[in-house]
């Protein structure tokens, strides 16, 4: 079986399957935790903000319930392995708390749906934190981790099984309905010259954030979303219980233990991929909110993740097309891979392994319910289709100035180029995207180019990071501009 993807649902999916004595190979375009995984905030909790209730609303209380199971299940089993693999878990309270009375109702709502799907969620009115603070939702006793040790662990398990993880092994085709024909580009000491190689396997599951094929229109039922983090060091105590905003503009907090003492980390700044002006603007009023209610803070630490919330709330795993069990998927966990990733890997195993869980109907990559998401797919796909024009003809009516350390897209349509300059490199590529055709444009946090369609990223030099594209920006003759 070949796996693509070396997260948290990749390496899970993979090291179940080698425990069960199947052959597995996981296929890398880059390193293990290059995705989503390796830049969470490691937050392993059944409260998620207003998830519950944004569920609730679009499918009823047995699904959400079955969500709920899943998540739990997830949670279960990643302490279990933690516990038993001798790692790191902090165990603290959750909240999902209201920063103005405005978002008061919302954060109501979300005690209500956690109620109903199970959980022993209570109504907190005040909390311990330097912050605004209206009111909140408590879940005790969730968890946080580091994901990285958690991953080598998976990865050595595996290997330990019998199987094997291949890195810089980027798979841009899959076909055939088992065995299947799994087409990889593998890095070599020339970056020009990619081997090629062929795998046949009788199951190939795509764990790569969102699915890098187009069967299933995968690319259309979920959205990009790209958020950032920052670590400080805090003079005196450090807020200790994860809390996450229910209203705008998102705010993240939980601890991480490190040699130098406990450190506060921040997420927020959040932007559907492509579509930010300047995220970097965003990112610095996250810093001065951080400073003004931690008077003394240093940032020590900046990292940002992407990950990808489905049209209709739920993840979507299983057969990437209705019928077919020889390629799978797992997409569409909203910032909540530590659980519903190991969901997803324990459904898949099931599935594939002749089990049943009745729970993973909520998870189904096809499912009658999703006709609770029209109304988002549908403005989601509007919302494309204006990005598409406006990428193809903004660059031809307005001239983008280049800064330093900085990119932008300039010329006619038909003599586009994307011009960037990273620690005084200068880089030129076409802007469009080889997924569908988007024009890209510049992160000026990231430094790195973003499709507003679909959420594929490229480095200056036009290198792909992350899809659904499956390879980079075309190299480009034009000279910079400027």
């Amino acid at each position: 079986m070949v796996v693509v993807g070396a997260g948290i649902t990749g390496l899970t999916t993979a090291a179940l399957l080698a425990r069960a004595g199947k052959r597995v190979v996981v296929l890398e375009a880059r390193y293990v935790g290059a995705g989503a995984t390796g830049n969470t905030t490691g937050k392993v909790s059944l409260l998620q903000g207003t998830k519950l209730s944004r569920i609730a609303a679009k499918h009823g209380d047995d699904v959400l319930r079955a969500y709920a199971t899943g998540n739990k299940e997830g949670q279960d089993w990643l302490l279990r392995y933690c516990d038993e693999h001798g790692l790191d878990v902090q165990h603290q309270d959750a909240f999902s708390y209201a920063q103005s009375p405005d978002g008061v109702s919302t954060a109501e709502d979300e005690l209500a749906a956690g109620r109903a799907a199970g959980l022993d969620v209570s109504w907190c009115a005040d909390a311990d934190v330097p912050f605004p603070y209206c009111g909140g939702v408590r879940l005790a006793d969730q968890a946080q981790i580091d994901p990285v040790p958690l991953l080598q662990s998976l990865a050595a398990e595996l290997e330990s099984h019998g199987g094997s993880i291949i890195c810089g092994a980027r798979v841009h085709s899959v076909s055939g309905r088992g065995p299947v024909r799994v087409d990889v580009r593998v890095s070599t000491d020339d970056a020009r010259r990619p081997r090629k190689v062929r795998i046949a396997a009788q199951r190939c599951i795509l764990a790569t954030g969102i699915p890098i094929l187009d069967r299933g229109g995968f690319f259309a039922r979920v959205k990009p979303e790209r958020s950032y983090c920052l670590a400080f060091d805090v003079p005196g105590d450090v807020t200790r219980p994860m809390f996450l905003s229910v209203d705008s503009p998102t705010r993240s907090l939980r601890y991480a233990p490190s040699a130098g003492g406990d450190k506060l980390v921040v997420g927020g700044a959040g932007h559907t991929v492509g579509r930010a002006d300047s995220p970097s603007r965003s990112i610095e009023e996250l810093t001065r909110w951080t400073r003004l209610h931690y008077p003394g803070a240093v940032q020590t630490h900046f990292w940002s993740a992407q990950d990808y919330t489905p049209v209709d709330e739920l993840p979507y795993v299983g057969p990437i097309l209705p019928g077919s069990e020889s390629i799978y998927v797992a997409t569409g966990f909203d910032k909540w891979g530590m659980t519903n990733g190991i969901a997803a890997a324990l459904a898949l195993t099931s599935r594939i392994l002749g089990g049943r869980m009745d729970w993973s109907a909520a998870f189904a990559s096809w499912r009658t319910g999703e006709l609770a998401g029209v109304p988002t797919a549908l403005q989601a796909n509007l919302e494309v289709g204006f990005n598409l024009a406006k990428g193809w003809v903004s660059p031809w009516l307005s001239r983008s100035e280049l800064s330093d350390d900085g990119g932008a897209v300039s010329g006619p349509p038909w003599r586009m180029h994307a011009d960037s300059v990273v620690d005084g490199v200068a880089h030129t590529t076409s802007p469009v995207c080889p997924h569908l055709g988007g024009v890209v444009r510049w992160n000026d946090a990231d430094q790195a180019w973003e499709c507003p369609l679909h959420g594929s990223r490229f480095a200056p030099d036009g290198e792909l990071l992350e899809g659904p594209a499956t390879r980079g920006l075309t190299p480009s003759a034009e000279k910079m501009s400027g």
